[in-house]
């Protein structure tokens, strides 16, 4: 397949920042004196917007006072207070820069607020890198299709021409709903197993692995196709 338009989820494919949301999910929790959520039930909710994983992780917090406070102390602790190493996985940047100069548009689809993807692409160096980017603050949460259906209007591209690459199946259900293919990532917050139910073209395991994969070739190296794994 070619494509033209690669749309990355951020947090678990680009950024290797699981451990830093759940260090402030757990926190905002303690803040509240609320049930600390296991580091597995908050893993589970990564990729999704911060009202819907508040939603999802205290499911009695049916007050929406109480979501917002949940969700505001989330944000302190993620964008100041917390000092958890948050990283782009091993050669995202140099991949996305290889990707750039062979003519993809780029493009970023998450769960992430406006104001915490603005600083990860300020502090990385990478915003100049992608022509669009939609955030779960501006438009409906995944698995909602609307942020891909927004990004392929705004950049000219149509569903098939399209590929969404992300590591939960939040972000493959998204594609499914948009129509567009989708690639997974094994490393990130959900299990490869749990990804491949979702149908996805692929399923690598490292950034590296992206381009290869889009190239044709894994050069190499083990890939997931269609649940099965094989050797290029």
């Amino acid at each position: 397949m070619s494509f033209r338009l690669l749309v990355f989820d951020w947090d678990g494919t680009l950024m290797d920042s699981a451990a830093r949301i759940v260090a402030c999910m757990q926190a905002a929790a303690r803040d509240r004196g609320r049930v600390v959520p296991s580091d597995s039930a908050v893993r589970n909710i990564i990729g999704l917007g911060l009202d819907e994983a508040v939603h999802a992780l205290f499911p009695d917090a049916r007050d929406g006072g109480e979501v917002r406070t949940l969700a505001e102390r989330y944000r302190h602790h993620f964008l100041g207070a917390d000092t958890t190493p948050s990283e782009l996985f091993p050669g995202a940047a140099r991949g996305l820069r290889r990707l750039e100069q062979k003519g993809y548009l780029l493009a970023v689809a998450t769960g992430k607020g406006r104001r915490g993807l603005d600083s990860a692409l300020q502090a990385t160096g990478l915003a100049a890198l992608f022509h669009a980017t939609r955030c779960a603050d501006e438009t409906f949460s995944k698995p909602h299709p609307a942020m891909l259906l927004e990004l392929m209007s705004e950049l000219g591209a149509a569903p098939h021409e399209t590929l969404m690459i992300g590591d939960t199946e939040y972000d493959l259900a998204m594609a499914a709903n948009a129509g567009t293919p989708a690639l997974a990532v094994s490393y990130g917050a959900h299990e490869p197993e749990r990804l491949l139910r979702h149908g996805p073209l692929g399923c690598v395991d490292s950034v590296a692995e992206i381009e290869a994969w889009l190239d044709g070739s894994a050069a190499g190296a083990a890939v997931h196709q269609y649940g099965e794994r094989e050797s290029a």
